[in-house]
């Protein structure tokens, strides 16, 4: 990916390009006004889709590995503990996303027995379909939100690991310590832009009954996309909205005035 990035910055440089479209393709990490070469993509271009196509493909057939992924320090430091959906396999999970949803019964054994109840926020961290955005950004985004729970005097569960996960989990999680908001920061599907971009998946006391209709979306959140500073500050307003009101999904609109 670095390579990628590389490349496609140099493409910008060297006068090629009127300065109008150098501007217009240092916005966007889409592939817009690329030129071509007879009827095809340049070579450059070509190059950078099938590295992007790689990284894409590594980040959804990753294995989570928690100290490789999030570093051994990090992993001590946060006391992260990894729990598994019914989903036995990355197989299994990318063809059965039932299975994801629900988890085992030895997690939700460990979970009921060593996890506090009704507490007023509970992180979770889920793989998805990334175990590349989960190392990327986690690391400095979940330290932000916990400064963050701290100014604001509520009370939060430890943060766990969820492997070979899917956003319906939130329901679970929901059923079995019922917090008042549970968050959850997965590993979004790859693109050709980035394998790196994580989601912030939050709901109002989530029950088995919810769908997606009922939880609330932070996406994008990766180096050119959201910053996790600004996704942990849009995070935590949010969360504190719902507490507030009562609602969470269709029902609850994010304050606009917070991402002008």
């Amino acid at each position: 990916m670095a390579n990628l990035l590389k490349r496609r910055n140099e493409s910008l440089a060297g006068g090629e390009w009127p300065d109008l479209i150098q501007k217009t393709r240092a916005r966007t990490p889409a592939r817009v006004l690329v030129g071509r070469a007879g009827a095809a993509y340049r070579t450059g271009t070509q190059l950078d889709l099938r590295e992007a196509h790689a990284a894409a493909r590594d980040a959804v057939r990753d294995e989570l590995n928690l100290n490789a992924a999030l570093g051994v320090e990090f992993v001590r430091r946060w006391e992260l503990s990894e729990f598994r959906t019914r989903a036995r396999n990355k197989d299994e999970y990318l063809l059965r996303p039932d299975l994801g949803r629900q988890f085992d019964d030895e997690s939700r054994e460990r979970l009921s027995r060593n996890y506090a109840r009704m507490c007023d926020i509970q992180i979770a961290i889920g793989d998805g379909l990334s175990v590349a955005a989960v190392a990327e950004q986690v690391p400095h985004l979940l330290p932000l939100l916990f400064d963050g729970v701290k100014a604001r005097g509520w009370i939060a569960g430890p943060a766990f690991v969820i492997r070979h996960c899917r956003v319906g989990i939130l329901n679970e999680i929901g059923e079995l310590l019922a917090p008042q908001v549970a968050v959850l920061l997965i590993g979004e599907r790859p693109g050709l832009a980035t394998a790196t971009s994580l989601s912030a998946y939050m709901a109002l006391r989530p029950t088995k009954a919810h769908t997606d209709a009922d939880r609330n979306l932070i996406s994008n959140i990766h180096a050119r996309g959201i910053a996790v500073e600004e996704a942990a500050e849009r995070i935590l307003e949010l969360a504190a909205h719902m507490m507030k009101t009562g609602k969470s999904g269709c029902a609850l609109a994010e304050d606009s005035r917070r991402i002008e």
